[in-house]
């Protein structure tokens, strides 16, 4: 009697938002291998196996993942491993995103920019550096506001707004303490209509089949003011600045030749009203953002990425549907360093909160928000009404607070 071979799926990192890949990796009845050098990462404790290997090591993961046979690798919301990822995919033939080069330039700011000038896309002015040196030798480059980021980082860590050149250097030493390869870039600040869009989507042998838009919200008070504080759908965005950016994200998708994939895809509309793609990377991104729009149109991104990965037909489709409300999702953090106390969240709010998701407990060591890395847990929200969404997203403080003592 012939038996079929489990079908065993590599995740690159061990972090908490691994958690539902997993879940439907089991469901499919795959086997489930996470990797990283951190073994007391929680995902470790759900996946089937563990290895230890540093995912940003790509020849070392190839080994890992030949050794261990697996049928497809993927970084669902680990930025650091999509290029081990992908070079594993095009290394030993499993179904990939897409070319390890295309893959390359997408996870590269720099390269990023670049790549999206020459083809003619909406892009700030921006310069990449190797040193500290390099970057304060041409004073007469920078047009003021600039930001200052690693190429490489996420999580908003490592990212400054510089106002004036007396400010520069304070933030390239913080840039290039973030960068893994100790490259930075300095682009335009490009001042924002409404809010961002941070929010994922998703294509199908190279085409564009689902494609969302959110309101990316801030906490100003935050120890860095630009780590995502909360999300909420529908998006601040016009329906013809939607439909631009989609028929953008799809010619970005064709003109580097991608397959199938979730992709995090960070856009934005200029006060100059210039649509602009900042990001895009083909992995789902972090804060549960695939969860969220799974709870807002029911179209469930995870497990399709899970089952095509490994090689298997995608069988609910991945389509274009409505929200289904009015949806936020906050995310918990504390203003200060500290232990975790308690959280107070005021019942006269007019929503349901749909799910509240805590990650530490009473006593534990918390520390101000710096990067998403400091999130404690999370709420997601529905409402009946965009007002009443608006008003509890920039009114917060008056409903939660997060006690820290």
């Amino acid at each position: 009697m012939l038996t079929t071979r489990q079908k065993k799926l590599m995740l690159l990192g061990g972090i908490r938002y691994l958690l539902p890949v997993i879940k439907a990796a089991h469901e499919q009845g795959y086997y489930v291998i996470t990797a990283d050098y951190l073994p007391d990462n929680i995902a470790h404790k759900y996946s089937d196996e563990y290895v230890n290997v540093s995912i940003i090591d790509k020849d070392a993961v190839l080994k890992v993942a030949q050794e261990k046979q697996i049928d497809g690798i993927m970084s669902f919301g680990v930025d650091p491993g999509v290029v081990s990822a992908s070079y594993v995919q095009n290394q030993i033939g499993l179904p990939s995103f897409g070319p390890f080069e295309s893959v390359e330039i997408l996870q590269n700011k720099d390269k990023f920019r670049a790549f999206l000038t020459e083809h003619g896309f909406n892009v700030p002015k921006a310069k990449g550096f190797s040193s500290k040196q390099e970057a304060l030798s041409d004073l007469s480059w920078y047009d003021f506001p600039v930001i200052v980021k690693p190429t490489d980082s996420a999580g908003s860590k490592g990212v400054t707004k510089v106002d004036s050149e007396n400010q520069l250097s304070v933030a390239l030493d913080y840039a290039f303490a973030h960068s893994m390869s100790k490259h930075v870039i300095v682009e335009e600040f490009i001042e924002k209509k409404g809010c961002s869009s941070d929010t994922d989507c998703f294509s199908i042998d190279g085409k564009l089949t689902f494609v969302s838009f959110n309101a990316q919200r801030f906490d100003d008070n935050a120890s860095n003011p630009f780590t995502p504080a909360a999300y909420s759908w529908p998006s601040t965005f016009t329906r013809k600045e939607e439909e631009y950016l989609t028929l953008e994200i799809q010619r970005l998708i064709t003109l580097l030749n991608l397959k199938t994939a979730v992709y995090n895809v960070e856009t934005r509309i200029g006060v100059n009203g210039q649509p602009y793609i900042m990001e895009l990377t083909p992995r789902g991104g972090g804060n549960r953002l695939c969860e969220m729009l799974h709870y807002a149109t029911g179209v469930d991104m995870i497990t399709a990425i899970t089952r095509a990965v490994v090689g298997d037909s995608i069988l609910e489709p991945v389509e274009q549907k409505p929200y289904k409300g009015h949806w936020a999702e906050i995310i918990l953090h504390a203003d200060k360093n500290g232990r975790f106390d308690r959280i107070e969240i005021d019942d006269k709010l007019p929503v349901d909160i749909i799910e509240q998701d805590l990650w530490v407990r009473q006593g534990d060591k918390v520390e101000s928000f710096e990067g998403a890395n400091n999130a404690i847990g999370t709420l997601v929200l529905k409402f009946n009404t965009a007002k009443e969404l608006e008003y509890a997203i920039t009114h917060q403080r008056e409903w939660l607070e997060v006690v820290v003592k």
